[in-house]
């Protein structure tokens, strides 16, 4: 089985929470392929890249990596490497496309008149069109980037069930309700990257996230600074790492450092990956994610996965997460937001110590890539119908 996947800038995985899906599934459905032969048949993956993404490589564990050419503007980097990629999978008979995201399922038509045999999947990781760093032209193209992905896939694939809901109520589609997983670092070695940064463990709250409106770090770096200011004899040694950058939103990443001059405290570390992520995430005292909008936020797995306290706006993608009030607050709320980082800096290390090692059990069941890959070559091996069934959902959890 030849399969295609399509949208995610690449592997391997630099950054974005899409490229990190996609690197995760394709190395485990090629080693699938290879080892397990209750899978039946061989997969041979290829995964599409842009060229400005990552090094010339050809194969990673097995995945054939191949490099297609984009415009690589804002606006025009995605859809025109879709087409190009689609063209270059439908010239090299894939048995299946995948196509990761609403933007780049605007060509998924395509294989349908040049290559009916081919089956189409989608995966919504994520309403793009309510992303502020999008104008109003880019938001109807990724509305009808979310009829495409309803409407010309034999099968749509949502990554949570708000998502799967929104497919339901808004385009009368059964979406497939497949989960992103969470990748462990723990192996970061006893170096201490730390130093860097002038950051000592438990002595910080971390935000690790692309720097874009959506997310939320202006709420954060607001109450960040109110707390200081009425609080200065809680919040002395305590220490707001953002760790990430930005992606296009080069002015929101300057009002971001406008906003967090005069506090010492703010740390920006920029991107990060391997072992400095790895301690990073591993020495918080506990996590925050302040977004208005998302998917499956993976950023948020891997940090309950670390068997870190995770503090999430009060999202219905969050609430599939955590239900816990004190671990919510009310999202684009500075008030509330206040509130409860006061409140968890007040509990006892017992307590969060608890709330971290529920964390990780509640995502190594729940988020398991090896499961969601087990989930995807049942869905490419099925026989090639526009389906309108949906999949049993995972547990919702419980507090």
């Amino acid at each position: 089985m030849r399969i295609a996947m399509i949208g995610q800038k690449g592997i391997p995985a630099i950054y974005g929470g899409v490229e990190r899906h996609v690197h995760e599934i394709a190395v485990r459905l090629v080693r699938c392929g290879l080892k397990n032969k209750e899978c039946g048949e061989d997969c041979e993956v290829i995964v599409y890249t842009r060229k400005w993404y990552s090094s010339d490589i050809k194969e990673l564990e097995g995945v054939k990596i191949k490099q297609i050419w984009s415009l690589h503007t804002k606006h025009l980097d995605t859809i025109t490497h879709s087409l190009f990629s689609t063209l270059d999978a439908i010239k090299n008979r894939a048995d299946v496309i995948h196509y990761h995201g609403v933007g780049p399922s605007l060509i998924s038509w395509l294989p349908k008149i040049l290559s009916p045999k081919t089956k189409v999947i989608t995966t919504f990781h994520s309403i793009d069109r309510k992303h502020e760093k999008w104008g109003g032209f880019a938001k109807f193209f990724l509305k009808l980037g979310e009829w495409t992905a309803c409407k010309f896939a034999d099968q749509t694939i949502a990554v949570s069930k708000t998502i799967a809901q929104y497919c339901r109520d808004v385009y009368d589609t059964n979406a497939l309700y497949i989960p992103n997983g969470y990748s462990n670092f723990n192996s970061w070695g006893q170096d201490n990257l730390l130093n860097e940064w002038n950051i000592k463990p438990q002595q910080y709250i971390l935000m690790l996230s692309r720097l874009i409106p959506h997310k939320g770090a202006h709420y954060l770096i607001e109450a960040f600074n109110n707390l200081q200011k009425n609080k200065p004899e809680l919040m002395n040694e305590i220490k707001l790492v953002i760790v990430g950058d930005g992606y296009y939103t080069e002015k929101y990443v300057e009002k971001l450092k406008e906003q967090s001059k005069n506090n010492a405290n703010i740390v920006f570390t920029g991107f990060q990956t391997g072992k400095s992520l790895g301690q990073l995430i591993g020495n918080a005292k506990f996590m925050v994610h302040p977004s208005d909008n998302e998917g499956t936020p993976l950023t948020v797995l891997e940090g309950m996965g670390y068997k870190l306290p995770v503090l999430l706006s009060d999202i219905p993608e969050h609430l599939e997460l955590v239900n816990d009030p004190e671990f919510l607050f009310n999202h684009g709320s500075v008030n509330s937001l206040e509130k409860k980082i006061l409140n968890i800096l007040e509990m006892s290390e017992e307590k969060l110590k608890g709330v971290g090692d529920a964390n990780q059990t509640f995502v190594d069941k729940e988020y398991n890539w090896d499961t969601i890959t087990d989930s995807l070559i049942t869905l490419y091996k099925e026989k090639k119908t526009k389906s309108l069934l949906i999949c049993s959902p995972l547990s919702a959890r419980e507090g």
